[in-house]
């Protein structure tokens, strides 16, 4: 029975189709998934794909993991090939082709093979833009030398760790504590390197609030990581890096992670309209201000769905539904992108940090009456093995008791905590529906109340003033303006390893004891661990009829990551002592086999037939007697092999991967190499 060619989904495409083609600049995230929606819907139009670089559809995201040995096996990040394309998708893509200008009246997209300086022209009856963005390099001397780095690209990717096997680089700077500047600290102190980050804000994560960047800040300096916060980079020298404050750091490699800007060259030069925000202006369709064009991913800007603003959000979640979207309204579909509240994580070490939603100043610069709790409650029951304290700030709207933001972090679930709290922002729920949403428990996962129902009865009982308190970061403007009477709950054990100059140290039970001696008419501020304790220590003085009594909000905790990130400028505030780690070493199973993967010796007569999946892949079922040489050793495995005529037959898992070994080993010199597709495929011809 014959396949159908034309097919409705969800009522997204006219009954009569006038689409004839759809060229797609721009691969990797948005691109490459518009591409495979845009065939998924229909079966008829001509797709094609013009990417400007050598590989149209890789895990960016994955680059610094296989940096740091995290990711054994780099042929894991190509994602898709043209081959792979073209044989599932029946989709033109031409990579190293560079888009040089759009012309809006005919149709047409001019673009140069950067291999072969041929120029084409390409027409199209709907176009989607997703060329992304790029790594900004600022402006300063000494970005051009050789030991100096981006991170955007697999070629960004393999010259870095070139030059590290290569070179043996014993001292590195990062500048930028961004996302991929944190994720490459850690990846360049796995490979043995010595690293000073350096961050012109006064805090790694900006985008954090300040104790939540405490934590992270802490775990670099256990790692030995040196921070050079509030400073800028000046000029690369040879051996060294100059600073803004007149300082020099020593080093012989450096990597550039300052931000993305979004690639608009080819839409300022067709006159395109640009968003307040400096993006690609788009519609609720993604649409743009040419109704046949449209536009996905980094380059463009959104609503952020909780404030209702303009942002720049250069994420990858959100730059793949996009391309999703836009592929089904470039086709004539009707779907309304809604925008993006811009969840994201961060893993730093052993450490883990992510928000949603707003911050608390993003609530108040957007308008609302926000305010904000932090817990440090139990990952799971504490006397299950593995238990680990999570810190949650959980921000909402004091007029409707709506969840606006959340902030995370810990060393285990912070993600299910984000997502949890992502989905409630996106459900419109209350502080109250947060405190009695029911979620799973068990030991090893939960708490009856874990962390996210923690944290909504926090809040509901500083919203009803049953338990005021006050944050980490306002605790120096109340300290100053209230002049109160600070006693810390904690043991004096904790208490003599770190604390606030000038305060009390009492248990609870002394204070209990001599309530006559407090003045009543004076402020009072209960410091207690996490919070916990302070709010218990309050309800009691309010009992006992104190009215100006104040919780700091997640405790010493939460004063200490402060301190440790932003400082205090009138405060004497004790940090715990940094602990000395070192990075572990790698897991047996993430590189075993790495440059040995080849199963056996080849067989003189007949195919060759090349497994190039991992060895664990392999294990559990391969064509028979094929070869298992891994795609990373592939190159090395070659060279043994003399006749340069012998067949070759080569399969992976999809195919994805033995395309790409297939054109390695042509450049090789093999001139008989045949792609066999998935493990699928190559049973098929049994």
């Amino acid at each position: 029975m014959p396949l159908a060619t034309k097919y409705t989904i969800f009522g997204a495409l006219p009954e009569e189709k006038l689409m004839k083609n759809l060229l797609i600049i721009g691969g990797v995230a948005a691109g490459a998934t518009a591409a495979a929606r845009a065939r998924r819907l229909d079966n008829d139009v001509t797709i094609t794909l013009l990417e400007a670089g050598a590989d149209v559809s890789f895990a960016n995201c994955g680059l610094p993991y296989y940096l740091g040995r995290d990711i054994a096996y780099r042929s894991s990040l190509i994602l898709a090939s043209e081959e792979t394309f073209h044989d599932q998708y029946r989709v033109k893509v031409h990579t190293n082709t560079q888009a040089l200008s759009i012309d809006r009246e005919t149709k047409q997209v001019k673009a140069r093979n950067t291999k072969t300086g041929e120029e084409s022209l390409f027409p199209y009856d709907a176009l989607i833009l997703a060329q992304g963005g790029k790594p900004i390099v600022p402006p300063l001397p000494g970005v051009d030398k050789s030991h100096v780095f981006q991170l955007w690209t697999l070629d960004d990717m393999d010259r870095m760790d070139r030059y590290i096997t290569e070179k043996e680089p014993k001292k590195a700077v990062v500048v930028g504590g961004g996302f991929i500047g944190l994720e490459m600290v850690e990846a360049l102190s796995k490979r043995g390197i010595a690293v000073t980050l350096v961050e012109m804000a006064g805090q790694v994560m900006p985008n954090l609030e300040g104790e939540f960047a405490g934590m992270l800040t802490k775990e670099l300096q256990d790692y030995g990581v040196k921070l050079k916060l509030g400073k800028s980079l000046q000029a690369v020298e040879d051996t060294c890096v100059r600073l803004n404050d007149g300082t020099a750091v020593d080093t012989d490699f450096v990597l550039l992670s300052v931000g993305v800007r979004p690639t608009l060259q080819l839409v300022k030069e067709a006159n395109l309209e640009l968003g307040s925000c400096g993006g690609l202006k788009v519609d609720e369709h993604l649409r743009t201000s040419d109704p046949s064009i449209y536009a996905a991913g980094d380059m463009i800007e959104i609503h952020q769905t909780v404030s209702g603003n303009m942002v720049r959000l250069p994420l990858a979640g959100p730059a793949n539904r996009q391309g999703r979207i836009a592929a089904e309204n470039a086709l004539g579909g009707d779907h309304v992108y809604k925008g993006a509240m811009g969840s994201s994580i961060v893993k730093v070490f052993e450490v883990a940090a992510g928000s949603t939603g707003l911050s608390l100043k993003g609530a108040k610069d957007a308008g609302f009456d926000a305010d904000a709790v932090v817990v440090h409650k139990a990952s799971h029951t504490a006397y299950y093995p593995g238990s680990e304290k999570v810190s949650l700030m959980l921000i909402w709207d004091k007029a409707t008791k709506k969840v606006l933001g959340a902030q995370v972090a810990g060393r285990v679930g912070v993600d299910k905590r984000i997502d949890v709290l992502a989905t409630a922002i996106a459900g419109g729920l209350t502080i109250e529906d947060l405190a009695e949403l029911d979620l799973a428990y068990a030991p090893p996962f939960n708490s009856p109340n874990g962390p996210v129902n923690m944290a909504a009865f926090t809040a509901i009982n500083k919203q009803t003033g049953f338990s005021p308190s006050i944050l980490a970061q306002e605790f120096e403007q109340f300290v100053l303006e209230q002049t109160p009477i600070a006693i810390d709950l904690r043991d004096p054990i904790s208490y003599a390893k770190a604390n606030l100059r000038g305060t009390n140290n009492l248990s609870q039970n002394v204070l209990r004891e001599n309530l006559d001696r407090i003045p009543k008419e004076h402020t009072i501020l209960l410091i207690s661990d996490d919070g916990q304790k302070g709010h218990v220590a309050l309800r009691m003085l309010k009992g006992a009829g104190f009215d100006k009594v104040y919780n700091l909000s997640g405790g010493y905790i939460s004063l200490e990551r402060h301190a440790r990130a932003v400082g205090f400028e009138h405060l004497s505030v004790g940090l715990f002592p940094t602990e000395r780690k070192t990075v572990n070493e790698r897991k047996e199973d993430a590189s075993e086999g790495l440059g040995t993967e080849s199963a056996c010796e080849a067989d003189e007569h007949g195919p060759l037939i090349l497994d190039v999946r991992t060895p664990m892949e392999f294990a559990m079922g391969a064509y028979p007697g094929a070869i298992n040489v891994g795609l990373d050793s592939l190159a090395e495995w070659a060279q043994t092999i003399e006749d340069k005529n012998r067949e070759i037959l080569i399969y992976c898992a999809s195919g994805a991967r033995s395309s790409y070994g297939m054109r390695m080993l042509k450049q090789m010199g093999f001139t008989n190499v045949e792609n066999g597709g998935g493990l699928h495929d190559m049973m098929a011809r049994r």
